[in-house]
């Protein structure tokens, strides 16, 4: 075999393991797969894995760094094709929105993988957070070429570093096809919210339950809509 069908054979034993790697790492998460799994599926030999790889370790930053320059691709590529800045947020949007909506999707793989590598001295969890400051300075400088005009009252109130943000939004929502409602939305993202008004508990949701005491009724349960707390760009999960 000649030195280059040596290498060409390599690169292609590295690229199966690292397509296996990412396919299942993302599927079924990184601490539930072992490196036997990986070598059985890639088909190829434990030698050939470490020959590419020092441990689970290296092929899981791999495998993030392979899903760090795909996003990054997707985002310049979105960007490129628009004219104005506008335009450029909107495929951005659009792009980050076909993933979610892709088959087989189950969140951010750098959230995953943070949420497995608590520790953030670990370098798993380094790597997570490179791609995310990369990615907020990324939306920042977009956001930023939309709303590019000073903010009133700029550097004396505590909301002057999200400005850019919303007067990116603003102008967005209004160059959009929306209805007018949209455009008075979020011009107060700054006011202080009225506090509530004090409201007297029912003598009855002070009772003892089998549970202990409770705002609630024994037997009873607050009515509406789940709520949510946000856990990344666009993500929540229900509580």
């Amino acid at each position: 075999m000649s030195e280059g069908a040596g290498r060409g054979s390599t690169s292609a034993a590295r690229a199966r393991l690292l397509d296996t790697a990412t396919k299942i790492f993302y599927a079924e998460g990184i601490h539930s797969v072992g490196v036997d799994r990986i070598i059985a599926e890639a088909q190829v030999t434990r030698a050939t894995l470490y020959r590419h790889f020092t441990g689970k370790e290296e092929l899981v930053l791999a495998y993030l760094d392979q899903a760090d320059r795909g996003i990054r691709a997707g985002i310049e590529a979105a960007r490129a094709g628009e004219r104005s800045a506008a335009d450029a947020v909107r495929a951005v949007a659009r792009f980050i929105t076909g993933g979610i909506q892709s088959p087989g999707f189950r969140g951010c793989a750098f959230l995953n993988a943070a949420a497995e590598y608590p520790d953030a001295a670990h370098p798993i969890h380094q790597a997570v957070l490179a791609h995310r400051q990369w990615f907020l300075e990324a939306v920042t400088e977009l956001l930023a070429q939309v709303g590019d005009e000073p903010a009133e009252g700029a550097g004396t109130s505590s909301c002057s570093a999200t400005a850019p943000w919303r007067r990116a939004a603003s102008r967005i929502r209004s160059r959009s096809p929306r209805p007018s409602s949209w455009a008075s939305r979020g011009s107060s993202a700054c006011a202080r919210p009225e506090p509530p008004t004090p409201r007297t508990a029912p003598a009855h949701s002070l009772r003892a339950s089998r549970d202990g005491v409770s705002g609630i009724p024994s037997g009873r349960r607050p009515s509406g809509p789940p709520r949510h707390t946000t856990i990344g760009t666009g993500l929540s999960v229900k509580t």
